[in-house]
């Protein structure tokens, strides 16, 4: 992850179709040309897995049914606890087989549509109530080894020491990078990350969308009513507050605000 650091590579959220989508064909071909328009920028697809438990098709699944190119350095797959073992397992070898090396290994958001993986399935029962990301990356890399590169995820607005514990634990768990949740100014939580944690590492995550009440909404950052937000402005301060990191870039606008990224991280 040095290396998208080093060349300036941004990680665009590149999501699959949901399962109940009425346009499969027309999603389909969407994901596909947003794919292809991340690998010819040189850019990372970061693919979500069933984001806000909504249900979305496996990302390893459509670039596999759709045959699309990849360069194992463009690409990220996300993989949470909401799987049966058997899915975790189909999904983690066809990455392997793939080549495909990076992982963000979260918890996820539940939902009662979808199946929980169960300490007993990991050989853990009696260790854990139940299975988190800390317990996914250890399962991980015992049985995948050094195939993976695995990274986490870091919530600066959740109390602090208990979200400083849980990073620790993933770290020491087998993560190599962290990825924040969405800010969009200067964070001193993320500031005490990157003090931290020198030798990790550290993407910030980039808020692309102009509806900061959804971001409200999933992270619970407070929004004053009627605020104006550019997320274009915003990403260019934090590259200047955050020189020595990366950038996801979630919600981005392929039609609206591709064009305009190209000239920023320089």
């Amino acid at each position: 992850m040095r290396n998208h650091i080093k060349n300036k590579i941004y990680l665009v959220e590149t999501l699959p179709p949901k399962q109940d989508t009425e346009r499969l064909e027309d999603d389909l071909q969407l994901f596909a040309k947003k794919f292809n328009k991340v690998m010819k920028s040189g850019y990372c697809a970061c693919i979500g897995d069933n984001p806000m438990g909504n249900l979305y098709f496996k990302g390893i699944e459509i670039i596999e049914e759709l045959k699309l190119d990849i360069n194992p350095e463009q690409v990220i797959i996300h993989l949470n606890t909401f799987h049966t073992k058997e899915d975790l397992h189909s999904i983690l070898d066809r990455c392997e087989s793939k080549g495909i090396k990076y992982l963000l290994v979260l918890s996820g958001d539940g939902s009662e549509r979808l199946p929980k993986l169960q300490p007993s399935e990991l050989g853990i029962e009696g260790m854990a109530e139940l299975v988190t990301s800390v317990e996914l990356l250890k399962y991980i890399k015992e049985k995948y080894q050094d195939t993976f590169i695995l990274g986490v995820a870091f919530n600066p607005y959740k109390p602090k020491e208990p979200e400083f514990n849980k990073l620790q634990k993933k770290i020491d768990a087998g993560a190599s990078f962290i990825i924040t949740q969405p800010i969009i100014e200067r964070n001193a939580v993320v500031d005490e990350v990157l003090e931290k944690y020198l030798d990790v590492p550290l993407i910030v995550e980039a808020w692309m969308s102009k509806n900061l009440r959804l971001l409200s909404d999933i992270v619970g950052y407070e929004v004053v009513e009627n605020t104006q937000f550019n997320p274009i402005e915003t990403l260019k301060m934090l590259h200047t507050f955050y020189p020595k990191c990366g950038f996801y870039l979630s919600f981005l606008g392929f039609k609206s605000q591709y064009h305009l990224i190209e000239n920023i991280w320089i």
